[in-house]
C-alpha cells in the first residue's frame, strides 16, 4: 500500500472513529425519544451513509449496484455475501428499517452497544448454536411481523474475497415460516477491504440484488431447497463478478444455525 494511500486510511478510521463516538452519544440521549423508524433513521442509517460516503471520498472506494428493482416493497430476509465491514454499513443504509443478527458482545460496548440495542437487533450468543437457533426464529419472525427487514450473513462470518462458505439455514427457515421471501446479495467488496489487516485498496465495490426467491411448499425440504438456492445464485453472481473461482464452491450448504 503506497504511503498516500496510508495516510488516507488513517483519516478515514480516525474521522470513522470520532463520527461514531459523537453520533452514538447523541444517540443514547435523543434515541429514546423518537418513534422506531425514525429512530433508526438517526441512530443507523444516518451515520452508516456517512461511513459509506467517508469510504468513498477519503479511501477511493466507489460502489455500482444492479437489481435495485429487485427489491419487494414488503421487508423480508436479506441473504448477503459477507468479506468486510462494507457491506454491513452499506446494507444498512440502504434497507430501513433493519434488525441484523449479532453477537450478544457487542451490546456491552459502551455508547456503541447502548446505540445499537435501542434498534432491536437479534444478538445472540454464538456459543451456544441451538439457543441462537431458536432466538432467531423467534426474534426474526417478530422484526418481520414489524415490517423490518432482517439481515443475515448466512456464512456465518467473513469469508476472503475469492471463497464463498456455506449456508446456514437459519434464514431460510425464518423466510419459509414467515410465508416471506429471501432477497440474496452477492458483491465483492472484500477486493478492496479485505478481512484481514487494515490494508485498504481504492476501487468499485459490484453489488448485485437478486430476485426474491420464495420457497417451494413448507417445512424441512422446502427450507433446504430455497436455502440451496440461494447459494447456488450468490455463488454464480460471485463468479460472475470475478469474485469467486469455480473450484472454491463448497459441495453443501451447511445445517448449522
Amino acid at each position: 500500500m503506497s504511503t498516500v494511500q496510508t495516510l488516507r486510511t488513517i483519516l478515514f478510521y480516525l474521522l470513522l472513529s470520532s463520527s461514531a463516538l459523537l453520533w452514538c452519544t447523541l444517540s443514547v440521549f435523543i434515541a429514546p425519544f423518537l418513534p422506531f423508524r425514525a429512530r433508526y433513521r438517526f441512530v443507523n442509517q444516518a451515520w452508516c451513509r456517512c461511513a459509506v460516503w467517508l469510504s468513498t471520498v477519503v479511501l477511493g472506494i466507489g460502489y455500482e449496484v444492479k437489481g435495485l428493482e429487485n427489491i419487494p416493497a414488503q421487508p423480508c430476509v436479506i441473504l448477503a455475501k459477507h468479506q468486510s465491514t462494507w457491506e454491513t454499513f452499506f446494507l444498512s443504509a440502504l434497507f430501513e428499517p433493519l434488525s441484523q443478527v449479532l453477537k450478544r458482545e457487542l451490546l456491552y460496548v459502551p455508547f456503541f452497544g447502548w446505540a445499537m440495542a435501542m434498534l432491536k437487533p437479534i444478538a445472540i450468543d454464538r456459543s451456544n448454536p441451538k439457543a441462537a437457533l431458536k432466538q432467531l426464529a423467534k426474534q426474526g419472525h417478530e422484526r418481520l411481523g414489524q415490517g423490518a427487514w432482517v439481515l443475515i450473513f448466512p456464512e456465518g462470518t467473513r469469508i476472503p474475497s475469492g471463497q464463498i462458505g456455506k449456508f446456514s439455514r437459519g434464514g431460510a427457515a425464518l423466510a419459509v415460516n414467515a410465508g416471506l421471501p429471501v432477497l440474496p446479495i452477492a458483491h465483492n467488496a472484500g477486493e478492496f477491504w479485505p478481512k484481514q489487516g487494515w490494508r485498504r485498496t481504492p476501487g468499485t465495490i459490484q453489488v448485485v440484488i437478486g430476485p426474491p426467491m420464495h420457497a417451494e411448499g413448507s417445512g424441512p425440504r422446502a427450507i433446504a431447497e430455497l436455502n440451496e438456492r440461494a447459494f447456488a445464485w450468490v455463488a454464480q453472481a460471485q463468479h460472475d463478478i470475478g469474485a469467486l473461482a469455480a473450484d472454491a464452491v463448497p459441495s453443501e450448504t451447511s445445517e448449522a444455525a
